[in-house]
């Protein structure tokens, strides 16, 4: 009888399940939406070759390619590279020969590790 309130109740409980939060009542389901028009805005009197350039010329400077794409979104209004280039930064970058050896999630998890003290990594090793 057991086997049969689990099948009962199964069509009842909804088919993906978010974990609860310990201190928080949420589920934690918020999201954020990219918009659905691929296209630069009308007010975006910038030129594809203009931004290509400016993302090479911060590539320069030492940028990372994600530093780029939040300095030409919160100061220049530029919000998506790809949407007025048509191609993403880091293809920008491979072109122009300035893209990093290695990518920057990577490079960010070997920094992280290297951040680590010694003493903490010799106590998780024995």
């Amino acid at each position: 009888s057991s086997l049969r309130r689990v099948t009962f109740y199964s069509f009842f409980l909804p088919t993906t399940f978010k974990m609860g939060r310990m201190h928080a009542p949420g589920k934690g389901i918020s999201k954020s939406a990219l918009p659905y028009k691929r296209s630069p805005p009308s007010w975006l009197k910038i030129s594809s070759a203009d931004v290509e350039e400016h993302v090479c010329k911060l590539a320069r400077k030492g940028l990372t390619p994600s530093q780029i794409g939040v300095l030409l979104r919160d100061q220049h209004g530029i919000a998506k590279v790809n949407a007025v280039t048509g191609s993403k930064i880091v293809r920008i970058l491979k072109l122009s020969g300035l893209a990093p050896e290695i990518p920057e999630d990577l490079y960010m998890l070997i920094k992280k590790s290297r951040e680590c003290p010694k003493a903490s990594r010799k106590e998780s090793q024995g």
